[in-house]
């Protein structure tokens, strides 16, 4: 089956939808979601999002500063000035739109996080920022008859002609639909299944840099994976994130023995930068046998945690921990790719047609490594950059006929299905292994070895279903991951290679 339309977007987060949302309400736009279309990393984030608003002690200077400090100095710096200026106002127009941020004392509530100077954090629903966002951008998109929302249409790969790109074609549940666009919008996020253990959705495989990646667009800054430091430490793999947030309000690091460690690996102890926090819990747990440290509020006040945090302490509550008095059992766990298909500060990528967005895209705007809460402002930021660029080169580009294009075709469709767990739990047993927070040559090459027992393995199962492909996806991100790790040999931000190095300690001293 063919349909046509003006723009088709991947992805329901809020970098889709706040791209479908900026775009001119003459076009026709459908946005097409593998699952139910709040199954997203945006509706799961909690820390919020930040902006300079507090002139008096903040400035979009210190924003950026602090940003390219924590991403180890390897920012794009024409990236990081469009992200700093153009934050207050998509914070405007979000409000604008009917996102009701926190309020205190009749001002937006600022809050503070681990890497930032000031606090700068603005947050919906206590914890529950991206969960307010991205409802009220569904409210708003249900009231726009040019933006139709397309559920459970997984894109299998980008359609071409003369190597520009046209379209995309996706498995529905009647079989393979062609989609054909004018201009196509990626932001489908990121990689987490890739590694298992994640705070992200169980839909985030890696399906937008593959599909980029088959269809020739450069790739870029794959070795930098962030792992958040603070996730509620279980048996399960997708695992709910401690916000940022807590750590900014007050609560500490302690080891399996009650000992708090953080003020021995850096002079910004809890506040510092993620990668910092992730390597030195991981130490922590190494040095005393245990598989998690604690993060301890109880000398907090119990009463404002339990309304700053609301989900958070919900979600602890089903586990059995009162936080007025339980430390949080945490260890780190694959949160956000800084890299991803490289764009310009339009979100153009080097295939001409098709856009990138979100934590699918590289803007370089994060360096080695993302500042806690400049995701969400990335993907308002860039996406609506995306829409602009859009809106104003449209109406030279011819609609597409169908044809003579790449891609997959509806005769290509297989029902068969195929049982690849086996092989998705290869792969994420390797990445957490020799990929992961701490990394060396050896273990590099070693994963590359494990992932190509796993392509020989996945080649005997070949079949075009979602299971499939989600599974090719996270095998081709994987070794993307890894090459260019390899090609990267010095340690920087979340990279952190253990040779040729001395005391962990000392080279955290080293960086401060």
């Amino acid at each position: 089956m063919d349909k046509k339309c003006d723009v088709v977007i991947i992805g329901s987060g809020l970098a889709g939808l706040y791209a479908a949302l900026r775009l001119d309400g003459s076009l026709k736009v459908v946005v097409l979601t593998k699952d139910r279309k709040e199954e997203s990393n945006s509706y799961l984030a909690q820390g919020g999002i930040a902006v300079t608003l507090d002139k008096e002690n903040d400035s979009r200077k210190l924003h950026f500063h602090d940003t390219l400090r924590a991403g180890a100095g390897a920012c794009n710096l024409c990236a990081l000035r469009i992200l700093v200026n153009e934050a207050e106002k998509n914070i405007t127009i979000l409000q604008r739109m009917g996102v009701d941020f926190d309020r205190e004392n009749g001002r937006l509530s600022l809050a503070t996080e681990g890497g930032h100077s000031r606090a700068r954090i603005v947050h919906a629903g206590g914890d529950a920022t991206g969960k307010g966002i991205m409802e009220t951008l569904f409210k708003n998109a249900r009231q726009r008859p040019n933006i139709e929302i397309k559920e459970y249409s997984f894109c299998l790969d980008f359609l071409l002609k003369n190597s520009r790109c046209i379209g995309a074609a996706a498995l529905e549940e009647n079989g393979l639909t062609n989609y054909y666009a004018r201009s196509v919008v990626l932001a489908a996020g990121g990689i987490g299944m890739v590694y298992g253990v994640t705070t992200n959705s169980f839909t985030i495989t890696g399906d937008a840099v593959a599909m980029a990646a088959r269809a020739g667009a450069e790739i870029a800054g794959m070795e930098f994976v962030q792992f958040h430091p603070t996730v509620f430490h279980n048996k399960e793999q997708r695992r709910f994130l401690i916000s940022e947030a807590v750590r900014g309000e007050g609560a500490v690091l302690r080891n399996i023995n009650g000992e708090r460690f953080m003020p021995r690996y850096d002079e910004r102890q809890e506040l510092a930068p993620r990668d910092v926090v992730s390597r030195a819990i991981t130490r922590e747990m190494k040095r005393t046998g245990a598989e998690h440290v604690f993060l301890d509020l109880t000398h907090l006040n119990s009463e404002h945690i339990f309304k700053r945090f609301p989900h958070i302490s919900a979600k602890c509550r089903e586990y059995g921990l009162d936080l007025s008095r339980d430390m949080i059992p945490v260890s780190p766990a694959q949160h956000y790719l800084m890299g991803g298909v490289k764009t310009d500060t339009w979100g153009r990528t080097s295939v001409p047609g098709l856009y990138a967005c979100g934590e699918a895209a590289c803007t370089g705007v994060h360096g080695a490594n993302r500042l806690a809460s400049n995701s969400l402002l990335e993907a308002l930021v860039f996406a609506g950059r995306v829409a602009r660029a859009i809106n104003d080169s449209i109406e030279g580009i011819e609609a597409v006929a169908a044809g003579g294009e790449t891609g997959r075709k509806a005769g290509h469709c297989q029902a068969k299905r195929c049982d690849v767990s086996e092989e998705k739990k290869s792969i994420q047993a390797a990445m957490r292994q020799y990929a992961g927070i701490i990394r060396d040559r050896e273990g590099l090459q070693r994963c590359l070895a494990e992932l190509a027992k796993t392509e020989k393995s996945l080649q005997g199962k070949s079949c075009l279903n979602k299971e499939f492909m989600e599974c090719l996806n996270m095998l081709t991100v994987a070794r993307l991951v890894v090459r260019q790790a390899m090609q990267r040999p010095k340690s920087i931000g979340a990279h952190y290679l253990s040779e040729g190095r001395g005391d962990f300690e000392d080279e955290l001293v080293d960086n401060r």
